[in-house]
């Protein structure tokens, strides 16, 4: 009999993008989609709805087709999805009210301002372990209801229905029989409970979005039900879904507390498992699902820094660094050793765990005898840096998570370089592993649905997996990665707002 197969959907912030995997996560083949963005004001983004599914459909099918395989041979469809990201859309005629709102948008911080003023944000952050921000979806709902004409009422009266991105495409892939989301993507609502494992009437009232409108919470390797047998030649399960981060820390193997991953991006996205316990950060972190599986919800905590791979970007186009981004590599290798520049790139203020909106970015420690050299190598070391405060962050509110070895996973396009990996070691002072299969995410994805489908016996197997490694040990001695780290957090120090 045929090995079966797993078809993930990585449905990202500007693509979409599908991946066939065999039961050991070897990719066989793949198709993708460019996402236009939709900017209709300033700090607004947008993305059509109908064009994802579209998208959706379309990648699925010629993912198999590349691989000269059947759907046939298809056990199951994983998802994966940029978090945050919201569509309302009418019940009776699957069409959205709006363009989705991204995640990016911030339309809504006049709203999480008031909230935060009348006192609201300890409650959030008990409740669903997030901050009051215009990045998750609950405030973005409320806008949705409160600014197209007649939205308000026509979700109380039950015909309109709200999800992430998620909730979306299974809603359309299934002809509209199924309605549901994974425990990881609700945790990113503002609406739902992370202990009580349930949407929050409290959360509901204080943001006034109805519940009704909200999809069925669902373990990540579950049933999410089948597409229509007209998309793709035959009804194909739907058993994995989880939201991107998420789906890369299974992808890392992940599974058990303490192991961390980071994610390098345009900016990075850390999360460390903390088992079965959910702490409230001390050091403004979210705390979120990991995951869901057979009931039992796993927690996270999760740290984002805005800009990591954009940096190299503004080396390029802003110091017009020519080469691309590979440039900066060798560019920062000919640096004077010590040389004491330090650049903080806070081009769109600062994230966890600072969270300061008004900081901007600077470069300080400039001499005579300085250049683009020491700049690129400040550049690099900037996302090493801030990566040692989120971990500094994590270690204060999970200590019992850095018992024993710490390792951390890195995937992303920053951890294809060699040079950057090794500082990422060395300034941390912790042990890097990089993924030499950089699509955790889809990889996850699928690693949930092949748990769903059967195929696994066990979250261990399903994470047994996950991509091969290659290892960096901190190679600097200590007081040169302490004397760099006093030199960040003084710099950074003269940046805040």
């Amino acid at each position: 009999m045929a090995e079966p197969l797993i078809l993930a959907l990585d449905q990202g912030t500007t693509s979409t993008r599908a991946i066939l995997f065999d039961r050991k996560g070897q990719a066989l083949a793949e198709a993708g989609r460019p996402l236009q963005q939709h900017y209709p004001a300033d700090g607004w983004v947008e993305h059509d709805a109908e064009e994802i599914f579209r998208a959706c459909v379309d990648v699925l099918a010629e993912a198999v087709k590349k691989a000269a395989r059947s759907m046939d041979e298809v056990a199951a469809i994983g998802i994966t999805n940029q978090r945050e990201t919201v569509v309302v859309w009418e019940k009776a005629t699957g069409r959205p009210i709006h363009k989705a709102i991204v995640w990016q948008d911030r339309r809504t911080a006049d709203l999480c301002e008031r909230l935060r003023e009348a006192g609201r944000e300890p409650e959030v952050t008990e409740v669903t372990g997030l901050l009051l921000d215009p990045y998750f979806s609950g405030t973005k709902i409320h806008w949705l209801l409160d600014r197209v004409d007649g939205a308000r009422a026509r979700a109380e009266a039950g015909e309109l229905l709200a999800g992430t991105i998620d909730a979306w495409v299974i809603w359309k892939l299934t002809g509209g029989r199924v309605h549901a989301t994974d425990a990881t993507n609700a945790s990113r609502t503002l609406l739902y409970d992370i202990r009580r494992g349930d949407w929050s009437r409290a959360m509901g009232e204080m943001l006034e979005v109805p519940l009704a409108l909200l999809p069925e919470v669902r373990d990540c390797a579950g049933d999410f039900g089948e597409t229509e047998a007209g998309l793709f030649g035959r009804a194909i399960p739907i058993r994995g879904v989880a939201g991107d981060q998420q789906a890369a820390l299974m992808g890392q193997g992940c599974i058990r507390p303490g192991e961390m991953k980071a994610t390098y991006g345009t900016g990075c996205f850390m999360l460390i498992n903390t088992g079965e316990a959910a702490p409230v950060s001390r050091a403004r972190l979210l705390t979120t699902v990991a995951a869901r599986v057979g009931g039992r919800t796993t927690y996270a905590l999760e740290g984002a820094i805005f800009i990591a791979g954009a940096a190299v970007q503004w080396l390029n186009e802003g110091l017009r660094v020519p080469g691309g981004p590979q440039a900066a590599e060798p560019l920062a290798a000919t640096a004077r050793e010590d040389h004491g520049v330090v650049l903080v790139p806070a081009f769109t203020g600062l994230g966890a765990p600072w969270w300061d909106a008004g900081a901007r970015g600077a470069i300080f420690g400039l001499t005579r005898d300085s250049g683009l050299p020491e700049i690129a190598h400040a550049t690099l070391d900037a996302s090493a840096l801030q990566t040692r405060d989120l971990i500094e962050a994590m270690r204060a509110d999970a200590p019992e998570a850095f018992h024993g070895k710490v390792e951390l996973r890195i995937d992303g396009g920053m951890s294809r370089s060699l040079y950057f990996s090794q500082r990422l070691a060395d300034l941390t002072g912790v042990s890097v592993c990089r993924a030499t299969y950089q699509e955790t995410t889809a990889l996850g994805a699928a690693l949930f649905a092949g748990l769903g489908a059967g195929i696994y016996g066990s979250l261990e197997e399903a994470a047994s997996a996950r991509p091969q490694t290659e290892g960096f040990s901190p190679a600097i001695d200590v007081h040169r990665r302490e004397a760099a780290y006093a030199r960040w957090l003084d710099a950074v120090t003269r940046v805040r707002s």
